[in-house]
């Protein structure tokens, strides 16, 4: 189905939380193109407030909003748990849909999720914020140049010191809620990244997980995951909620057969063998206001999401192995759907 949604886009946030603050300040920036006609959330306060901030029709379920005719999308905020009800009553109900990360937790969810996006042919975009970033788009264009040659190994990190007690954790202490613990939540976006970077199918994966200082909660708070693509091309992650990474630590990096890339986030350094080492500067951006500003163009336009649910499942199929791996302490497989 190709999606041709008439602008403004009319936009229905389904979770008000903490997360949806870097949503609403997206949409703001692009009020001519993008309106905030509903908002469901459970917590009665909660809805209160966004109602008031935006002027938007609120719902204390969700179910009852995405019925609402004045809503063309929604945009997921829920925890983690509450991704899969959501989505399948948004697609029933027509509506298209950008998903906070992860886009669910289990392969029976990933199932259900590929199945009614592709029966009511309604359009999923993953929130994959740092695939906005300036440095990661250019490293991107130029690994699918050709100018690495083929590549070898991809790494990428992202650690740092949360402060999270038992009292802030919320949700995310819990795994039944959270779907684990900090590779789940956090390590998604390194996982998604690596994935982008590396262009294949990742096929087997193996984990150390650790529980380094939030041993409040039930959850690991670091992973180590080493994973191989079909290519023969290898990734290596790390991400954690107990340290913040050493200094000069990349946080991405591709080896190729004719070069190099690596990148702090910003400034991006390309070296080929035997030519000089190019710099490319980026200035830093809002990820989340280019990534919703990018679901509108997805939307008004018809093109590809640069990520939706089949990328959202892959992303979730080396999470779970990972998982697996940890457990067994074994390579496990990357299921596929």
């Amino acid at each position: 189905m190709t999606t041709n949604v008439q602008s403004p886009v009319r936009i229905g946030i389904i979770g008000g939380g903490g997360i949806a603050n870097a949503h609403l300040k997206g949409y703001a920036q692009i009020p001519d193109r993008v309106t905030i006609t509903a908002i469901a959330d459970a917590s009665e306060e909660t809805l209160a407030r966004r109602v008031e901030e935006t002027g938007a029709t609120g719902y204390s379920d969700f179910t009852e909003m995405v019925k609402d005719p004045n809503v063309d999308a929604v945009d997921i905020c829920l925890p983690h748990h509450l991704h899969t009800p959501a989505i399948i009553a948004a697609a029933e109900a027509g509506k298209h849909i950008l998903c906070e990360k992860p886009l669910c937790l289990t392969p029976e969810e990933a199932t259900t999720v590929s199945q009614v996006i592709e029966k009511t042919g309604v359009t999923l975009m993953c929130a994959h914020n740092q695939l906005f970033m300036p440095a990661v788009a250019k490293a991107k264009e130029v690994i699918d140049s050709g100018a690495l040659g083929q590549v070898y190994e991809v790494r990428t990190t992202d650690s740092f010191f949360n402060d999270f007690d038992p009292d802030s954790m919320g949700w995310r202490g819990q795994a039944a809620t959270s779907g684990g613990g900090e590779l789940i939540d956090t390590g998604y976006h390194p996982t998604y990244l690596m994935l982008h970077l590396a262009g294949a199918t990742p096929v087997s994966a193996f984990a150390m997980l650790s529980t380094h200082r939030l041993k409040f909660m039930e959850g690991e708070d670091s992973a180590q995951v080493l994973v191989r693509f079909d290519n023969g091309a290898v990734g290596q992650m790390v991400t954690s909620w107990a340290y913040q990474a050493a200094p000069g630590t990349d946080r991405f990096s591709a080896v190729g057969e004719k070069g190099s890339l690596s990148s702090d986030g910003s400034t991006l350094r390309v070296q080929l063998r035997g030519e000089e080492e190019q710099v490319f500067e980026h200035e830093q951006v809002d990820t989340f206001a280019a990534e919703i500003a990018h679901f509108v163009d997805v939307l008004t336009t018809g093109q590809r999401p640069i990520n939706n649910q089949v990328e959202g499942v892959s992303v979730l199929g080396v999470i779970l192995a990972a998982y697996e791996s940890s457990k067994t302490g074994q390579v496990a497989d990357v299921i596929s759907l």
